[in-house]
C-alpha cells in the first residue's frame, strides 16, 4: 500500500467508525428502517451533486446498471438496515466491534473466486491477530444478555453481506466511474428504503431533534457518499482483502467514541485489542521486500 491507499484508508476507517455512535443517537428516535432511508437519500443527493459538477457519462444500459442496483441491496440496504437494527439492543462500541469480522469472511472467498488476491502468509498471521484483538475487546461485552444475542447476530451477518458485496464489486464494477459506483448503488438503496419506511414504520417519523439531523447528514454525506467513493477506490487499487480490514479500525473508534459521547464502559480491553488489531494491519499488508538481481545475474538468467 502506497501512502495515498494508506491516507484514504485511515480517513474511511475514521468516517465509518464514527457512524456507529451516529446511529446509536438516531435510533433513539427515528426507526431503523427509516434512519438507512434517510441516510441512503443524503448519500444520494451528495452523489448527484459531484455527478453534475464534474460532468459524469452515466451508464447507458440496464446491464451495466444491474450491479450497481443489486449492490445498492447487498451493500447498503439490507447491512445498514441489519446494523440499525441490533444498535437497537447492543452498544455502539459492541456493534464496531463485530462490524470487524468483514475481512474473517473476505479473505476466505477472495481467495477462491480472485485470482489476484490470493491468502498469503502475512495476511492469515495479520487475520489471526486481528482476530484476537477483537475477540480481546468483546470478551467482556458480548453475550452479556440474551436480550442482545439477536442483535449481535444482525450486525455480524451484515459483515457477511459486506464480505461477499466486496468481491462482487470487484468483478463487476472495474470500469465503471467512481462517483456512479456509488450513486447507482444508493440510488436502488434509497428506493428499497423508503418503500420499506413507508410500508413497515408509516407514518413516516420525521426527526425533531438537532442532534438527530446532523446524525442522519453524517452517516449520509460522508459516511454514505464520500465514503463510498472511498471504499470503491481502495476495492480497485488494492483489492477487497485489504480494504474490507478497514473494519479493523472500527473498535478503535466506535469504542473510544461510545466511552467519551455515549458513556459506555471503558475496560483494559480496549487498550490490549487496539495494540493487537493495529499490528495486524501492519502485518497483513506487509509484503517482503525482493531482492534485485545484479546485472551478471541477470545475464546468468537470459542465458
Amino acid at each position: 500500500m502506497k501512502a495515498k491507499h494508506w491516507f484514504v484508508f485511515i480517513l474511511l476507517g475514521a468516517i465509518w467508525s464514527s457512524s456507529f455512535m451516529w446511529i446509536k443517537i438516531a435510533v433513539r428516535e427515528v426507526g431503523p428502517i427509516t434512519l438507512v432511508a434517510f441516510r441512503a437519500l443524503f448519500g444520494l443527493l451528495f452523489c448527484i451533486v459531484v455527478i453534475l459538477i464534474q460532468r459524469v457519462s452515466l451508464p447507458r444500459t440496464f446491464k451495466d446498471w444491474l450491479p450497481l442496483l443489486v449492490v445498492g441491496l447487498t451493500n447498503i440496504a439490507i447491512p445498514f438496515f441489519l446494523i440499525s437494527w441490533g444498535e437497537l439492543h447492543i452498544d455502539s462500541a459492541v456493534a464496531s466491534i463485530l462490524d470487524a469480522t468483514v475481512p474473517l469472511f473476505t479473505i476466505l472467498i477472495a481467495h477462491f473466486l480472485l485470482q489476484d488476491d490470493k491468502i498469503t502468509l502475512p495476511k492469515i498471521l495479520g487475520l489471526v491477530i486481528g482476530f484476537a484483538g477483537i475477540v480481546v475487546l468483546m470478551s467482556k461485552d458480548v453475550g452479556a444478555s440474551s436480550n442482545s444475542l439477536l442483535g449481535q447476530a444482525a450486525v455480524i451477518l451484515a459483515s457477511i453481506f459486506y464480505a461477499v458485496t466486496a468481491i462482487y464489486i470487484r468483478k463487476t464494477t472495474e470500469d465503471t466511474p467512481g462517483i456512479v459506483r456509488s450513486a447507482g448503488p444508493l440510488l436502488s438503496a434509497t428506493v428499497t428504503m423508503w418503500l420499506g419506511t413507508l410500508i413497515f414504520e408509516s407514518p413516516v417519523q420525521i426527526p425533531q431533534l438537532g442532534i438527530t439531523w446532523v446524525a442522519l447528514l453524517f452517516m449520509g454525506v460522508l459516511g454514505s457518499g464520500l465514503a463510498f467513493v472511498m471504499a470503491f477506490y481502495l476495492i480497485h487499487a488494492i483489492g477487497p482483502t485489504r480494504t474490507t480490514m478497514v473494519t479493523y479500525l472500527f473498535p478503535l473508534g466506535g469504542v473510544i467514541l461510545g466511552v467519551t459521547f455515549l458513556h459506555e464502559q471503558l475496560t483494559w480491553q480496549v487498550l490490549a485489542g487496539a495494540i493487537l488489531i493495529i499490528s495486524s494491519l501492519v502485518i497483513a499488508n506487509w509484503e517482503p521486500k525482493k531482492q534485485k538481481l545484479s546485472a551478471e545475474q541477470q545475464v546468468a538468467l537470459d542465458t
